[in-house]
């Protein structure tokens, strides 16, 4: 794929990730309780991202019109997603795309509060994996995760993201193993599956969005303070022997909070 068809595919995509975020917070277009006006009410709310300009940040206004895209993988630019967050400068102010080639990168990333602004970009049909198998035995439980985000503006898009640890027995000290830990604002993921046991995604702080995703697990494997929406999402406790658990989130006042709407039905992936 040429790296202009690659931009405007992405564009369409990005309207859909990154204006949402925006538009959850606003109280004159409030979400619909039936699911079956979801998808006019949504239609109706996230316009073209040309039409929105006046509503966006400046800084993200001013990121979107100079992207950029790195590849990984086979003919890219870097071997390694690290590598690749590694080249992007501290204080950047562009959106920079780092498309991935299939395959399963063994890598634990993390993508710094000073790197807002960056995308991880899969093809839809070919999804990479991201998959590390660290656990809070070793990490401490959050920064466990695969994939840690501390940055704004942070976009994934038809990733997989895994914790390849072992399911918790109830015997092991500090099994717990994230997936992924969001802490950055206004972030968002599309099509991507989330994949753990116990404490898959650390939804931790700031307004995300979660849509067309998977996110599967044991016990607590959706949790953190963040301000959320999970559109057309399914949450799959894993259907095995043991003990699984999923709950309600434990608000600690009314700025917390998580919403699912339109739950995708269907059998474990």
């Amino acid at each position: 794929m040429s790296t202009k068809n690659f931009v405007s595919i992405y564009a369409a995509i990005l309207t859909i990730l990154l204006i949402s975020p925006i538009v959850i917070s606003d109280d004159a277009t409030p979400i619909p309780v039936d699911a079956a006006q979801l998808s006019g009410w949504f239609t109706a709310n996230v316009k073209p991202l040309a039409d929105r300009k006046a509503t966006l940040d400046p800084a993200l206004d001013a990121a979107e019109a100079g992207s950029k895209v790195i590849k990984v993988g086979t003919g890219g630019e870097f071997k390694t997603i690290t590598e690749a967050i590694n080249s992007i400068p501290a204080g950047n102010t562009k959106r920079v795309i780092i498309s991935l080639g299939p395959g399963e990168y063994q890598e634990k990333i993390k993508i710094e509060r000073t790197k807002p602004f960056v995308t991880l970009y899969g093809a839809p049909s070919d999804m990479p994996t991201i998959a590390f198998g660290g656990t809070a035995a070793e990490y401490g439980t959050v920064d466990s995760a695969t994939l840690i985000v501390e940055s704004d503006y942070f976009v994934a898009a038809n990733i997989i993201v895994k914790n390849s640890a072992p399911r918790p027995d109830g015997k092991r000290k500090g099994a717990q193993a994230v997936a992924a830990r969001i802490s950055g604002d206004k972030s968002a993921m599309y099509n991507c599956k989330l994949i753990g046991f116990q404490d898959t995604l650390c939804d931790d702080k700031g307004l995300h969005l979660f849509k067309d995703c998977f996110i599967t697990g044991t016990v607590d494997f959706i949790f953190g303070n963040a301000k959320s929406l999970y559109l057309n999402t399914e949450i799959n406790v894993i259907p095995e022997e043991g003990f699984t658990v999923i709950t309600a989130h434990a608000r600690q006042g009314e700025e917390y909070s998580q919403l699912l709407i339109e739950r995708k039905p269907g059998p474990s992936k």
